[in-house]
């Protein structure tokens, strides 16, 4: 992926902040939105003075029109770097996670947000953590981290290090993409969750081609746990095959369901990062 892959992202909320930027907010400001009508006292810019208004007010005040201002929100990437993350066919999903941080540092660039990242395995991951910053090369940054990341020993991924990132994010507005392959147990995510329940969170599930497709070809497979290391063969009879795809689509259905639970729908990766999907889905999702 070349450094100008850029998507186009918006809120299902006005965000707070005094920041100018590109988003709806909810702060008064020199914004484009009429919200309502003030005493010129209270709101003190001849430049906005609202003669008509002022004549027909029951009151003999000057009127000015106060406007909703547009307001920058921090963006953060929440990484799943466990050692499923490091397993893939054309690339590993920790380089696609990679590509589309990317992707979202240059996005958030263009429309002046700032931009940080957070990361888990088993547990939280301090060498990879990024506050917010502004700046054009943030992303290759971030990303170049990613690429460059090694899975730390007992590096499985879980719910534990999830909620130690949420923690440090809990209570403030933010745009928070959660980016893993959710190869772990869900029961405790709907927790996680109302931990960020004032941000708008997107769930990006990275799954390779190989995880949710088995082989056309061959009747004897070797399969490797990358989380535990452990190693079989499987002989790939019909039903296990149609169990295969069952499996997978039985996944998806169930993080449809927690995710939607609280009117989030996760954006499916597969193999490839694709940023016009990716504006599409906000476009769908924000409408």
């Amino acid at each position: 992926m070349n450094g100008t892959a850029e998507f186009h992202y918006r809120l299902s909320m006005r965000a707070g902040g005094a920041r100018p930027g590109s988003h709806p907010g909810s702060s008064f400001g020199s914004g484009q939105q009429f919200a309502m009508h003030g005493r010129l006292f209270d709101y003190p810019d001849p430049r906005r003075l609202d003669l008509r208004a002022s004549v027909r007010a029951a009151r003999s005040e000057w009127l000015v029109r106060v406007h909703l201002q547009r307001v920058a929100v921090p963006v953060v990437a929440i990484v799943d770097v466990s050692a499923s993350m490091h397993f893939g066919t054309r690339q590993t999903k920790l380089q696609v996670a990679a590509d589309f941080v990317e992707a979202l540092g240059y996005s958030a660039f263009r429309v002046g947000d700032r931009l940080g990242m957070l990361a888990f395995d088993a547990d939280q991951r301090d060498d990879l953590f990024m506050p917010v910053r502004n700046g054009r090369g943030t992303g290759n940054l971030l990303a170049t981290m990613l690429r460059e990341c090694v899975s730390s020993s007992g590096g499985s991924g879980g719910i534990e290090g999830l909620r130690r990132c949420a923690t440090r994010l809990a209570g403030r507005q933010a745009l928070v993409f959660v980016v893993s392959d959710f190869h772990w147990p869900l029961a405790q995510l709907p927790a996680v969750l109302d931990m960020l329940v004032h941000a708008c969170v997107v769930p990006i599930v990275v799954w390779d081609e190989a995880e949710i497709s088995p082989p056309r070809n061959g009747p004897l497979l070797a399969v490797n746990d990358a989380e535990s290391g452990e190693e079989r063969m499987v002989w790939l009879r019909g039903g296990i095959r149609r169990s295969w795809r069952e499996g997978v689509a039985h996944r998806r259905a169930e993080l449809a369901s927690v995710f939607g639970a609280r009117g989030i729908r996760p954006f499916h990766v597969e193999s490839a990062f694709d940023p016009e999907a990716m504006s599409r889905y906000f476009l769908e999702t924000t409408v």
